[in-house]
């Protein structure tokens, strides 16, 4: 069942692209992404309200609060670059690129948390780099 959430993950990373493009025309990328930021919030917490999922709140250590933290602080800047990104290329060059954010993920889950690389992850982890390489140049 993971794939499927993946895969929604995917098509709304693909629309939000397309979206960001035409919502970024004229103004500031790093407003644009603040004002992304607004409607995520508010998403994101209505369904941890809407489905009553507040009640581990106050179970959060300060490892998970330090390390979910640092995951917005990460999520923000890419936020900022990206849209940088897509201001000033097209999308069908900057959203590729972008994903070979899949590829250094695979690399430092393998150095950080030890997850084994299997020979499949690591021809598909080299593709997507020289994808991305064909692509920026």
């Amino acid at each position: 069942m993971w794939w499927v959430y993946a895969l929604l993950s995917a098509l709304f990373a693909a629309f939000t692209a397309i979206l960001a493009k035409v919502g970024i025309k004229g103004i500031n990328s790093d407003l644009a992404t603040a004002i992304r930021t607004i409607f995520i919030l508010l998403i994101a917490w209505a369904i941890v309200l809407a489905r009553k999922e507040t009640y581990g709140i106050n179970l959060l250590s300060k490892n998970n609060w330090l390390f979910l933290g640092l995951s917005g602080i990460a999520t923000g800047l890419s936020w900022i670059f990206y849209f940088k990104a897509l201001q000033m290329g097209k999308v069908s060059q900057v959203a590729p690129v972008d994903k070979m954010s899949v590829a250094i993920a695979i690399i430092l889950s393998s150095l950080l948390l030890h997850e084994v690389i299997t020979l499949k992850i690591l021809i598909g982890t080299i593709l997507i780099i020289a994808g991305s390489i064909v692509i920026i140049l």
